[in-house]
């Protein structure tokens, strides 16, 4: 027990007893992690307003923000699940990062005082945890981003053997447990529903939609570093969110900005190659053309025909994946300057962040511009790995190609009308409901057109979702983002009535498991508003974004020794066979 410690704060000293149960993680010179606390029942863990800047909680949602001791970083994932965390006798605190002098920060009891505790009292107690194995199983504790470390790679080569340590620690303990039954329409129907793949930069509920490492899109918003006050998220940000499982602090996200804005050059031979194409090429064409011209600077192909160890596979991989994520903005951005703005190039400005410095490729300097592409990018990164590209990503790369090889198959499979093709399809049906009906169509003449789409054999571009049974969160924070920016845009004001109207007509008809709108149903209007008006050439903005997301998972399957992926087939007869017995 530790009794009587020091306390600060407008409240004065007071005795705080701080039961068994809480556990540390190690703290070396690049990495300062978090410290779960279980309080006596005495205080209540009402958080309040740090620094006037923390959203607070109420104590009946068992949510436990973290904090950062910088008044505009307010760390906030929200913790659930966690064992022995309950809303009126614990409490997270989160040490700081070194600059913050490595003091930690939590309130706690209803007069809402804040306490400031020197961490250097934290560990003269590490011998006492050491002492006390049977502490380790009563909370679980939650690791956040509070180094000053701005090393992605020196993160991650700290992280890898744990994660690996895991792995065998799960195939050991749970190697034959089922996860399921395979069903023939499961087979037949698109493997949807089985559970067949390891991908840890996210995960897709089909209720809650995805969460980025455990972080869900709003929460997201607003822990992920932004470049101005109360804006959306970098991309880099969310990056190094996936790779790491970490919140970035904006000093790391800075520092990675700057290294992706260094391995940003493209190759000339880059462009000869595409412009070796038919200007008329489909964009996605001319962009998948442009990532295979660039796989010759591959590290991992060099490093692989040396002779590498497996064991550092991950390594080039790691380099592969930063120069590619860096180049593929500004190989978007001339397949668009070629095919619209008549090849005039524009270079990177060293001043812009990620997806700033992806509008400004494309000609677009606008700040709110800016701001979308921001959102954009970050929003349509990843969706755990089952979809088209994630899989067909994965499962090319678990033959060992390279991460260029691999990303251009990914394209190949983004650029179907069942994939990523759809958000073209959705803003060129929306404009041929304007030019048949006119901008200020009535709801019974939008119930028309879409029963006239649907009648002839066509879906309604935008809506249902393979795995999704709810309105996808992507649309939700597109559609914030249009209330706030453009909320008297006819087409937005369009979208908002089909939000209404295609629901309960899918629903009607039994057309879908899910009728709400998805991703592709808001953002080729966002897009249209600001002025990228060319509908064919949206995929490829999914594309960048989905670099992302691929080559983060990449980089672990690497790391994790992830195998071929090889399942088996079957023929009809066989099933036919099978079924019958």
């Amino acid at each position: 027990m530790l009794k009587k410690p020091t306390l600060a704060g407008g409240g004065g000293d007071r005795e705080v007893e701080l039961q068994k149960g809480w556990q540390h993680h190690r703290i070396d010179k690049s990495t300062l992690t978090a410290y779960v606390f279980h309080f006596t029942p005495v205080f209540v863990p009402l958080l309040i307003q740090v620094f006037n800047n923390a959203p607070p909680i109420r104590p009946s949602q068992n949510l436990f923000p973290v904090f950062s001791s910088h008044r505009h970083h307010c760390l906030h994932p929200l913790i659930s699940s966690v064992p022995n965390l309950k809303s009126k006798s614990n409490f997270v605190i989160l040490i700081t990062r070194k600059r913050h002098r490595n003091r930690l920060i939590f309130g706690v009891s209803s007069s809402a005082m804040v306490f400031y505790r020197s961490v250097s009292l934290l560990s003269k107690l590490r011998n006492r945890v050491v002492q006390q194995p049977s502490l380790t199983n009563s909370v679980r504790w939650l690791q956040i981003q509070t180094s000053s470390d701005l090393d992605l790679h020196a993160q991650l080569k700290e992280l890898i053997p744990e994660q690996q340590e895991r792995l065998k620690k799960i195939k050991s303990d749970y190697g034959k447990v089922e996860l399921g039954n395979i069903t023939v329409d499961m087979v037949l129907g698109g493997m949807r529903g089985m559970t067949g793949l390891l991908w840890e930069t996210s995960l897709l509920d089909p209720d809650e939609g995805i969460r980025f490492r455990g972080l869900s899109i709003p929460e997201c918003q607003k822990v992920l570093p932004a470049a101005k006050s109360g804006g959306e998220p970098l991309p880099e940000g969310l990056l190094w969110l996936l790779l790491t499982g970490k919140v970035p602090t904006k000093e790391q996200v800075d520092a990675l900005s700057k290294e992706l804005r260094s391995r940003a050059t493209i190759p000339d031979h880059v462009y000869k190659t595409i412009d070796a194409l038919p200007v008329t090429a489909h964009p996605m064409t001319q962009f998948t053309t442009g990532v295979m011209a660039l796989q010759v600077q591959s590290e991992f192909q060099k490093a692989y025909e040396k002779g590498i160890h497996k064991s550092k596979y991950w390594e080039p991989t790691f380099e592969d994946s930063l120069s590619l994520i860096a180049q593929v903005p500004a190989v978007a951005a001339y397949v668009y300057r070629r095919m619209y703005k008549g090849g005039e190039r524009i270079a990177v400005d060293e001043s812009l962040d990620y997806g700033a410095n992806f509008a400004h490729m494309l000609g677009f300097d606008g700040p709110e511009m800016q701001e979308l592409m921001r959102l954009y990018v970050t929003i349509h990164s990843d969706h755990e790995g089952g979809n088209v590209s994630a899989h067909t990503g994965h499962l090319v790369a678990s033959a060992l190609s390279d991460p260029y090889l691999s990303f251009a198959a990914a394209l190949n499979g983004l650029a179907g009308p069942l994939h990523g093709l759809a958000n073209q399809e959705v803003l060129l049906w929306i404009k041929s409901v304007v030019a048949e009906c006119g901008e200020n169509i009535t709801t019974d003449q939008l119930k028309d057109y879409v029963l006239k789409t649907l009648n002839s054999g066509k879906v309604v571009p935008g809506f249902g979702h393979g795995v999704l049974r709810k309105t996808d969160p992507r649309y939700m924070c597109q559609r914030e983002f249009a209330l706030k920016h453009l909320p008297n845009d006819p087409l937005f004001q369009l979208v908002s009535k089909l939000y209404d109207v295609v629901p309960p007509i899918l629903t009607e008809l039994g057309k879908v498991k899910n009728p709400w709108p998805n991703v592709d149903a808001h953002s080729g209007v966002l897009l249209n508003y600001y002025g990228l008006t060319e509908a064919r050439y949206f995929t490829v903005l999914f594309g960048v974004s989905r670099a992302i997301g691929i080559c983060s998972q990449l980089i672990w399957d690497r790391a994790l020794g992830l195998p071929l992926e090889r399942p088996k087939s079957v023929t009809m007869e066989w099933l036919e066979k099978k079924c019958k017995k």
